[in-house]
Formats: C-alpha cells, sequence, structure tokens
C-alpha cells in the first residue's frame, strides 16, 4: 500500500518514486490509496496495480475508521506513506500493515516500524527526490544499498489511445476544428491555492489574442470548476473566442485534453505538472512561489520568471502591487510559446 499525496501537483511529483518501488518490489501487488481525483492521472499507469480511494465524507474521523477497516480486509505487508500527516501514520497502525514506513514527521514516529529522518537537504532539492528518498530507505533495509539515485528520475505518465481520441472529440464538441495542422495551445489561468500565483487576467487576454492571430493557434481556456470566473474574465477580454473548457472536465478528461494539446501556458500549478510529465512542452509562470523546488521536473517544462526583492514571498495574496507578475509581460510569453513550439517539431 503506498500513501499518496493529496495536491494535484504533489501526486504528479511520486511518480519517479512509484516507478522505483516497482522496480524495487517488481513482483508485489502495488496499491494506491489516494482521493477520487487522482485516477485521472493515474487511471493509465503501468507501475500500480490498483487504486484505493480515500475521500473524507462528513466525519475525518469516521473516515479514517472507515478505510482502516478497508486496510485491513486486504492485509497489506507494507505501508509506504508518501503523505506527511499524523493521519497517514495512524491510517498504517489501525490498518495493520504489517511494516510501515515514512518521514518522522507530524510527531507520528512511533506509528511507524521505520521512521526516517526528513533529508537535510529538504528545502534545497526538487520535491521530487523527497519522495524518491522514502523508496530509497525502503530498498536500503531490503538490500543494504539503494540504486535509485543512479539515474535521472523517470516522469513518464502515460494515456491510453482511447482516452485521447475520446480528448480530441471533447474538442471538437466546443469548437476545435480537429485539423492535422491545428496548433492547439491551453492557457491554464487559475490556481486553486493562490490568487497570487495568478498572472493578470489581462495578460492571459493579450497572449491568447496574439496566439490565434500570429499562429493561427487554437486556444484553450482549462481549469477546475472554481476557477470559472477567472477564465471568464480573461475570454470576455480578448478580441478573438477561445474554447472554454474551464469547469467543462473532470481531471480524467483534463489530462487526456493535454495529452493531445501542443503546448500549455500556466500559472505554477497541478497542470504544470501533468502536462510536462506528458512530456508536451510547458510553460510555467512563476511569481512568489520557489521553483528551484516545485517546478515542473521534467526537461520539456520551462519558467519565466522576473522575482522582484519580496520574491519568493510564498503569499496566498499580494499586499502590495502584485510586481512579480506584472513585470512579465504578453509578448515575452508569446515569443516563449511559440519557442517551446517549435522546439517540438524540431
Amino acid at each position: 500500500m503506498v500513501r499518496g499525496a493529496n495536491w494535484v501537483g504533489d501526486a504528479v511529483m511520486t511518480i519517479p518514486a512509484l516507478r522505483e518501488l516497482r522496480r524495487v518490489l517488481p513482483k508485489a501487488h502495488i496499491t494506491l490509496c489516494t482521493r477520487s481525483w487522482a485516477k485521472g492521472i493515474f487511471a493509465d499507469a503501468d507501475f500500480i496495480d490498483e487504486i484505493l480511494v480515500y475521500d473524507k465524507t462528513g466525519n475525518a474521523i469516521t473516515s479514517t475508521i472507515k478505510q482502516a477497516s478497508e486496510w485491513r480486509k486486504r492485509k497489506f505487508d507494507l505501508a509506504l506513506l508518501f503523505q506527511n500527516a499524523f493521519e497517514a501514520g495512524l491510517l498504517s497502525f489501525l490498518g495493520r500493515a504489517k511494516y510501515s514506513v515514512g518521514y518522522k514527521t507530524d510527531k507520528r514516529g512511533f506509528l511507524l516500524t521505520q521512521a526516517l529522518n526528513i533529508p537535510e537537504w529538504r528545502n534545497k532539492r526538487h520535491e521530487v527526490y523527497y519522495y524518491l528518498n522514502i523508496v530509497a530507505g525502503l530498498e536500503t533495509l531490503l538490500y543494504g544499498e539503494t540504486k535509485v539515485f543512479d539515474h535521472e528520475p523517470k516522469f513518464e505518465l502515460k494515456v491510453s489511445d482511447k482516452r485521447r481520441e475520446e480528448a480530441k472529440l471533447l474538442l471538437h464538441a466546443y469548437g476545435s476544428s480537429g485539423t492535422a495542422d491545428e496548433n492547439i495551445i491551453a492557457l491554464c489561468p487559475g490556481s486553486t491555492n493562490s490568487r497570487a500565483k495568478r498572472w493578470q487576467t489581462e495578460s492571459y487576454a493579450k497572449l491568447g489574442d496574439l496566439l490565434i492571430e500570429k499562429l493561427g493557434a487554437t486556444v484553450l481556456l482549462i481549469g477546475a470548476k472554481d476557477e470559472e470566473e477567472v477564465s471568464n474574465e480573461i475570454a470576455n477580454k480578448m478580441r478573438y473566442a477561445p474554447v472554454f473548457l474551464t469547469g467543462k472536465t473532470n481531471l480524467d478528461e483534463a489530462v487526456s485534453v493535454l495529452s493531445v494539446v501542443d503546448a500549455l501556458v500556466t500559472n505554477d500549478t497541478g497542470p504544470a505538472h501533468i502536462s510536462a510529465a506528458l512530456g508536451k512542452p510547458t510553460l510555467v509562470i512563476f511569481g512568489p512561489t520557489i521553483p528551484d523546488t516545485t517546478r515542473p521536473f521534467p526537461s520539456k517544462a520551462e519558467i519565466i520568471r522576473k522575482p522582484p526583492e519580496c520574491a519568493p514571498c510564498m503569499l496566498r495574496d499580494c499586499p502590495i502591487d502584485h510586481r512579480c507578475m506584472t513585470a512579465i509581460m504578453p509578448e515575452e510569453v508569446f515569443e516563449r510559446t511559440k519557442a517551446i513550439i517549435k522546439k517540438k517539431y524540431a
């Protein structure tokens, strides 16, 4: 059993660790315990065998007890905890996994059979290594050494041909031409947990118009239901009509859509990691957050950032003038987008 991460971006960043776990335990039946939305990310994954959904409903204690009961029925030999919370440790304890491995975080060390120390480099290296280090700890316990860090992290995320075809039909239904020479560029202008991470709506609108006018591209607006207002602002400010998908897809469909686009331009948010893991050209606009540890890891992902003295502040709302974002001009984002699309066909 692997207790997965709770945020979309974090879930994607566990892919290399899950792939290494499959290498370390090639014959194991690997179950991923995660939120229901994660099915959209891991539906076609070849490195896990099963997804066990854990959505909290009503009382948190009742939900934990119910999930622990499910674990007991399955009689897991090992629980590997990617999640840092005390609850994950309690879940493995109540679920009676024979062995449990995870970080000694949130005062839960006594609940685990093997509690790992948080690495000293935690805030200096990319987050993918934080998850990989857990698998490295497990491999060392089993075999006395680890090969986890002998090669670059493997991020590949697959989407089936069936899901890709469904995504093309969805895009066609919402206005995509579906022609072979059509450049489809997705814009993700929201961010669920931070308004400070959002590039200005007028900037996204100008970028969308430039992509349509100068490249003849089909521009998609994507995002979650609670980001519709942001996308509506952008659509209303654009001179040309975008394909409006914000709030119209679940995560499963959004992943499928990202698998067929030519590029994604986005704020520092979950779809950035998904797009990069799919091998798509991805440009991420960074403002108040730290790209060194949380940027999409794969090489096809690029960032654009103009940090003032106050960045990175990590605040959810800018208390001044949002200068980390207003310094980034639509014209330069357009040029960077055009460049990453050219790289795709180079």
